[in-house]
């Protein structure tokens, strides 16, 4: 029963998180790119990313997967439901944070100006931070070893494959700037000294 209510869970929370990217997506597609940094594997790794959100709906409308299922105590599948959910939030705040400069690749959009406010005030990549946070929550709320893993297994690499560029890109745009914005902030979590 418990697992019948975390594939619900799970599932209304992909939707919210489905129209939190899709509205960013939808209101700044028409706003032009100044400078694209991004590669093919940067490509790659967005469409990879995308089987990570494919595998558990599969696995919430199918029984094909239940051979590979585990199971957690049932506070396990509520802690995975309320980091799931702080992810959907800090994307929310991501997104409205960084406005008009967010693009799904490595690039500036012109007039692209250095985020420091909102969320960005604490972290340099909440985006990130969001999806490592749903990569937790996902084998916690999905206790199967395919379905639940899957985002981890194309979050992760994504993340140490792509952070190092961006943060190389975001000092040769805004040089001194970013420099010391990086020394007051953390990666992924606040610092706190």
């Amino acid at each position: 029963m418990a697992d019948a209510i975390f594939k619900l869970v799970y599932f209304l929370e992909l939707v919210l998180i489905s129209v939190i990217q899709s509205t960013a997506t939808r209101k700044f597609r028409g706003l032009s790119t100044a400078e694209d940094h991004s590669s093919r594997l940067d490509l790659s790794l967005l469409v990879l990313s995308s089987l990570g959100m494919i595998v558990p709906l599969f696995y919430i409308f199918s029984s094909a997967l239940d051979f590979a299922d585990y199971h957690l105590p049932v506070w396990m599948g509520w802690l995975g439901t309320v980091f799931f959910a702080g992810a959907a939030m800090l994307l929310w705040k991501t997104h409205r944070d960084l406005g008009r400069n967010w693009t799904p690749t490595l690039a500036f959009r012109e007039s692209h100006t250095l985020v420091t406010a909102g969320i960005y005030r604490f972290i340099r990549h909440p985006m990130s931070a969001a999806h490592l946070l749903w990569a937790i929550a996902q084998p916690l709320m999905l206790q199967n070893w395919i379905a639940g893993f899957s985002f981890l297994v194309v979050t992760l690499p994504q993340y140490l494959l792509r952070v190092d560029d961006e943060e190389e890109m975001m000092l040769k745009k805004f040089g001194e700037d970013y420099k010391k914005y990086t020394k007051q902030t953390g990666r992924l979590f606040p610092k706190l000294f």
